[in-house]
């Protein structure tokens, strides 16, 4: 049975058999929708890319305030488009390790403050020109500055000084880092023409696709870039992104044809898609996580007693149960789950109203609080912040739930209002995490969590070679990030998307949904 599907997946990827045709054969043969369509995976890549078409995904985080600045990026759509039409000088790979990208090679010395880039030749922009170390050395220029408010401006600004040596990019550090080089991954560090100083938002990079439509919270779309410079990526000749941020809308238009891949399926409809023979469900355990985000600096939550209330009022398991379907895991209020490196594992919180009561009566507050939520926070965050409510009034805390509009979500309220839902996509190493969204001075700290302490131990652990001394420093931040930080994080989502028929090269990436962002630089459609 088996060898004869494997016969009829070959065939289907040849062209000579439909899809449809090879799963109603399967499902004679009494096989589950979810084997037939691994083979015809399988079969895929074993056949090979197919160049053409036009590929079209369903996505759900664009708004209409959204920019193509790398320095800018901020919401989940305009982060994926960046995937398509700019590169960096590193690539982080499915299985978490980095490789070439526009570096070809790279080396420390040996404290680990000094490292050097070699840059590629031959790589064009889409504007024509070639791309050289002067314009690498520029885009971290610009990231750097104060004045350009870049995200990544925390991620650099350990760089003491950068300098062009030949082909070469040397960056001198304040202080070691071991994981260096996957700051160069970041997606904010996109390498542009003269760094992006003279027109940040044009979009021109050196990725497979070149921007052919920028309406921010409609759709943007690329054409492949004729100049490209490798062939590994890039296979349709037209890429489509089109803004549905209603999950329902998202699902009808991945069933009607209308989009060949969607992002961001909600567990609760996980079950029924998978029943349609033409849909796969694409889902990968991650180090992205639901939360709420109360600001530290804010009134009432500048007490820390009323965010360990909060904190101690939300049941985590039922979020997961309820709210994920069973697609994550329990979250600790700390971004760090057993998918990082040197993860310790710290004591459990759990849902416990009588401590909510003490430390709520403890901070002094009365009366209610007001979260902020919506649709596009992630998925569910709706129904996760009611349940939060409900779970809340049983240790005495009144939770006045908010609904606001998906559109201007990520520009008016988040890291605006001073308790509202979010997600985190994760990051590959602890250092860029904490470096990202829990340094006090970084631009992503939502919380506005501010510690001297962790501040000085985040710089220590970057530079400490020992694995196990390192270890302990992470384990220490992860405890003051737990029990006095802003963020209630009561899950670790599954990355959920979802494929139509044509789709083929789909490879499972946790690193951030739609194969870490990739999918339409990776993925082609299947005849």
């Amino acid at each position: 049975m088996v060898d004869e599907l494997g016969f009829l997946s070959e065939r289907v990827a040849k062209g000579k058999l439909s899809r449809r045709e090879f799963l109603c054969r399967a499902a004679v043969l009494g096989v589950s929708t979810a084997f037939a369509n691994s083979l015809l995976a399988t079969a895929a890549r074993a056949e090979g890319p197919v160049k053409g078409g036009l590929l079209k995904a369903g996505v759900q985080g664009g708004s209409a305030t959204d920019s193509l600045d790398p320095a800018a990026i901020t919401g989940n759509t305009t982060f994926i488009f960046s995937r398509q039409w700019g590169e960096q000088l590193v690539e982080r790979a499915p299985d978490g390790q980095l490789q070439p990208e526009l570096a070809e090679e790279w080396g420390a010395s040996k404290d680990a403050k000094v490292w050097t880039f070699k840059i590629r030749k031959g790589v064009q922009f889409h504007d024509g020109k070639e791309m050289t170390p002067v314009d690498v050395l520029a885009t971290m220029e610009r990231h750097s500055d104060a004045n350009s408010k870049s995200a990544a401006l925390a991620l650099i600004q350990g760089i003491d000084k950068i300098a062009v040596d030949g082909q070469n990019v040397v960056f001198t550090l304040k202080d070691a880092n071991a994981d260096f080089p996957f700051i160069m991954n970041a997606h904010h560090l996109v390498i542009q023409p003269n760094g992006g100083k003279d027109n940040p938002t044009a979009g021109i990079g050196t990725g497979p696709y070149k921007v052919a439509v920028n309406e921010p919270g409609v759709r943007h779309g690329g054409e492949r870039f004729a100049g490209y410079w490798r062939d590994d990526r890039g296979f349709a000749d037209q890429i489509e992104m089109i803004v549905i941020n209603d999950g329902t809308a998202r699902n009808s238009a991945l069933q009607s044809g209308q989009v060949h891949m969607i992002n961001r399926v909600d567990p609760k409809v996980v079950e029924l898609l998978k029943r349609i023979p033409a849909i796969t469900i694409r889902n990968v355990s991650s180090r992205g996580n639901y939360n709420f985000a109360c600001q530290c600096d804010r009134a009432p939550f500048d007490n820390n007693d009323l965010r360990l209330a909060l904190k101690y009022a939300i049941d985590r398991e039922e979020m997961v149960q309820k709210i994920l379907g069973g697609y994550g895991s329990v979250g600790n209020d700390t971004p760090i789950n057993k998918s990082y490196p040197l993860f310790t594992e710290l004591e459990q919180r759990t849902y416990d109203p009588e401590k909510a009561a003490f430390h709520y009566k403890k901070s002094g507050h009365s009366g209610a609080v007001l979260l902020h939520t919506s649709d596009v926070g992630f998925p569910g965050a709706v129904e996760a912040a009611q349940l939060y409510q409900q779970s809340a009034a049983k240790a005495g805390i009144t939770i006045d739930v908010k609904r606001e509009p998906g559109d201007g979500y990520w520009s008016e309220v988040w890291n605006k209002r001073p308790f509202f839902a979010d997600f985190t996509g994760g990051r590959p190493t602890q250092d860029l995490i904490y470096s990202l969204l829990y340094y006090s001075k970084a631009e992503w700290n939502a919380t506005h969590f501010v510690n001297e302490k962790f501040d000085q131990m985040l710089v220590k652990a970057r530079g400490e070679l020992d694995a196990d001394k390192r270890k302990k420093l992470y384990a220490d931040m992860g405890q003051i990030v737990r029990d006095e930080g802003g963020a209630i994080i009561p899950m670790f989502n599954d990355f959920v998307d979802a494929t139509g028929p044509q789709v083929g090269g789909w490879v499972a990436d946790g690193s951030q949904e739609l194969m870490g962002g990739y999918a339409l630089s990776k993925c082609w459609l299947q005849a």
